[in-house]
């Protein structure tokens, strides 16, 4: 018993020194991680590149010391430079692979950022899957009361709203952000709501209060180097300017938005920038350098109608993908603990066996010593008896015939036990070998497991119960 204790307690006592010992994270490691993960964030609106370069860095160091928080977030960070790369195909890949190590991490509000980032994937794409994970990413920061990733789902939610031209439900949502935004005092997120209210008031023919709200983000967002959000502002500004024929102060917004762009590296505004420039010149009347633009810009849609449709393509099929991925770990996952519980309970069956078995024996044994005692005490009294008295032969001859029925009774005893035991026992290491071959259903093993258990219990009490009762017999039987 002792030994059977001490090893359990040596394999229980390797699997905790080995879980401790792999994976083995030091803060020093883990604060590098978060750093760097830190400096890419804040990098996607002035420099995505510089985002996805501290992203590459960040994810090697935290693949390397197992720290998954670190890599999910390392992912997702990388996957936001992307998309402001006007890479989402490629970006989408990385938030998957973020919702996968903050799924290992039980990580919720982790997840619920990268539901609202791949929301923001389908914004012009697809509104109602936007939508979706727009929700999915709200459910969770009320949960969790995330004040700031519900500031930037009203932003999102708006965003939508304001792509289907529901330009009240658009603007509710962008009062709701600013409301919650200013409060926090987070300067990016009041840039970008700004800019949104801006475009709105655009759409209702507001100019006057739209170009107020939009030079206010200019500023902001220039006091902050976000050189994305200068560049989508100004564009927004031109497309006031032009409306106004308000020319020179048109092109003074393009020039200073189209450098912005540039340095942002923004495909889509740099574009969006030779579209407007082709407006400007038109109204103008600058029929050649309209033209050249239009030439430019029938270049550049051909090209974006090729990637927009790769890209629609690439989003659905990865997102299919990333689906049937996570169905197939939940089904391994399921396999595992089956089998998992399936062990449990053999090894649980077979420790109750020997741990029974040993009982036996032990009960065997306290036996032999008495009926050794009793057989030392016999030869005593008899010869003592030899000594006093011939005529109390009788009474020894009495005892020793008591003797030798006990000694039968023994003798039963152990053939009886040999014949009703190894029956069960034979029958559960046929049961064992036919659930190692997979040739029966796992709970009917178990079910016929503990029957024959049950059988080896009621066969040993009821032999001692004839041990102890001279009054009954052994017989043998199935």
């Amino acid at each position: 018993m002792k030994r059977t204790c001490t090893t359990l307690f040596l394999i229980l006592f390797s699997f905790y020194i080995y879980a401790n010992g792999t994976g083995k994270v030091t803060g020093a490691d883990t604060n590098e991680v978060n750093t760097l993960n830190k400096n890419a964030y804040k990098s996607r609106l002035t420099n995505p590149n510089e985002t996805i370069k501290y992203a590459n860095i960040a994810l090697t160091l935290s693949l390397k010391i197992g720290y998954n928080n670190g890599t999910a977030e390392a992912f997702r960070v990388r996957g936001i430079g992307k998309s402001y790369l006007n890479k989402p195909d490629s970006a989408i890949s990385d938030y998957f692979e973020a919702l996968k190590y903050y799924e290992l991490s039980l990580n919720q509000v982790g997840q619920a950022n990268v539901f609202n980032n791949i929301g923001n994937l389908y914004q012009e794409v697809d509104y109602d899957k936007a939508l979706t994970y727009f929700n999915k990413a709200e459910v969770i920061a009320q949960a969790t009361h995330n004040n700031e990733l519900l500031a930037k789902l009203d932003l999102n939610f708006g965003n939508v709203y304001n792509h289907k031209n529901s330009l009240t439900l658009a603007l509710k949502y962008y009062i709701s952000c600013y409301d919650l935004i200013t409060k926090l005092n987070n300067k990016v997120l009041i840039v970008q709501c700004l800019q949104n209210l801006g475009v709105v008031y655009f759409k209702l023919t507001e100019y006057d209060k739209s170009e107020k709200i939009l030079l206010q983000a200019n500023q902001e967002a220039k006091a902050q180097d976000l050189n994305s959000s200068v560049a989508s502002i100004n564009l927004q500004l031109s497309d006031i300017y032009l409306s106004e024929k308000r020319y020179d102060e048109d092109e003074k917004f393009l020039n200073e938005g189209q450098t912005f762009a540039k340095l942002a590296n923004n495909e889509r505004d740099i574009y969006d920038y030779t579209k407007s420039w082709y407006q400007l010149e038109s109204q103008r009347q600058n029929y050649k350098k309209a033209l050249n633009y239009l030439t430019e810009l029938f270049k550049k849609d051909s090209v974006t109608y090729n990637t927009n449709l790769s890209t629609n393509f690439n989003l659905a099929s990865q997102e299919k993908e990333h689906e049937e991925k996570v169905n197939i770990a939940k089904k391994d996952s399921d396999i595992a603990t089956q089998r998992f519980w399936l062990l449990a309970v053999v090894a649980g069956l077979l420790l109750i066996v020997i741990v029974l078995l040993m009982t036996n024996v032990k009960r065997k044994a306290l036996t032999n010593n008495k009926l050794t005692e009793l057989n030392n005490e016999v030869s005593r009294q008899k010869d003592n008896l030899d000594r006093i008295n011939h005529h109390l032969e009788e009474i020894i001859d009495e005892r020793t015939r008591d003797l030798q029925a006990k000694n039968k009774k023994l003798s039963e005893y152990s053939s009886y036990l040999s014949h009703q035991i190894r029956g069960p026992i034979a029958t559960l290491k046929g049961l064992m070998n036919l659930e190692r071959e997979g040739l029966v259903d796992q709970a009917e093993c178990i079910n016929m497991m503990d029957k024959c258990v049950s059988e080896i219990d009621e066969k040993i009490i009821e032999m001692s119960d004839m041990l102890h009762d001279p009054g009954k017999s052994f017989q043998s039987g199935s």
